[in-house]
């Protein structure tokens, strides 16, 4: 983790420790006084308990919301972009990134109608598929059922490119698995570019996006919203990114207390634009494994929806 994202989650931590030991001490003081038949002053309703109190309660709604709503609650984002390197087509491209699929099945199941209602032309998956290996077969299947009229593309996480890169996790799916590679679509005679690139060969980008032609529209997907500083001199339209989960959790007014990225809150999540690129960073549908808890809040599942058409 970063310093400048430790910082901000320490004091919140903190802020959160000081409500409830404050809260915990309050209610034994209480407690242990009504059961020694001591009298005291200590009233558990005054303005200061009473805030203290409601703060209490609102840490513990939100905590319930977090774990019992928020990974559930699936938003479907509908972004139109226009450009004038398309003169009559219009493109559909569909986003998904970080599954994360777990032993407990949360989303899986759910977003194959979602994605499939849409009827996209071209589905993206930007990397992070599992957090256990046993759950492969479940991503496999979730994978396999995803349809669209003109293919579908992946690039890996550093989930995938660290973990579990001896396992098979595109295969029988129908996804391209893009790393270093280019694939034109065309529709009504006109062309879009898809490009991608694994973690572990980011160096290589340069490489790869100056072999795409200047007057062809072009998506690049990369696990990381990190690069997007460095493509000014690059044809890319559209960047398409995951792997913050828009922080997981996040506070109003604030964002994100965690990305783990490079540029850190900068591009926390959604879209952004920066020189002629596009950056979109999506949130993702799945949470972070290990033992991390398994929480949202203020950071909801996402489906990002992109509709690529002719400037007028």
């Amino acid at each position: 983790m970063y310093v400048s994202e430790l910082v901000p989650v320490l004091i919140f931590m903190a802020i959160l420790a000081a409500v409830y030991v404050s809260e915990i001490f309050l209610l034994l003081g209480f407690i242990s006084r009504k059961l020694s038949n001591k009298k005291s002053s200590l009233k558990l309703v005054t303005k200061k308990n009473v805030f203290l109190h409601s703060l209490a309660l609102i840490g513990v709604l939100c905590f319930m919301h977090a774990y019992f709503v928020e990974p559930y609650w699936i938003e479907v984002k509908n972004i139109d972009i226009f450009t004038e390197k398309l003169e009559n087509t219009e493109f559909r491209i569909l986003h998904i990134s970080d599954l994360h699929c777990d032993k407990k099945i949360r989303n899986e199941n759910k977003i194959v109608d979602i994605i499939n209602s849409q009827k996209p032309d071209i589905i993206v998956f930007t990397g992070d598929t599992l957090n256990t290996p046993d759950t492969l077969p479940v991503f496999k299947e979730v994978m396999k059922k995803l349809n669209a009229s003109m293919g579908k593309y992946a690039v890996y996480g550093n989930h995938d490119a660290w973990y579990w890169n001896d396992l098979d996790l595109f295969g029988n799916t129908g996804f391209e698995v893009l790393d270093e590679e280019i694939f034109m679509l065309t529709k009504n005679d006109e062309n879009i570019y898809v490009s991608g690139i694994n973690p572990d060969n980011m160096h290589r980008y340069h490489d790869l996006l100056e072999e795409i032609p200047v007057e062809e529209y072009s998506i690049f997907l990369f696990h990381y919203p990190d690069l997007i500083e460095d493509l000014k001199e690059l044809n890319v339209d559209l960047y398409l990114a995951g792997h913050t989960h828009g922080g997981q959790v996040a506070l109003p007014f604030y964002g994100a207390l965690i990305t783990l990225s490079k540029h850190g809150k900068k591009y926390e999540s959604g879209k952004y634009i920066v020189g002629n690129t596009t950056l979109y960073v999506n949130r993702g549908i799945g949470m972070e494994g290990g033992k991390m808890p398994r929480i949202r809040f203020w950071s909801r599942p996402e489906i990002t929806v992109f509709d690529i058409q002719p400037k007028k």
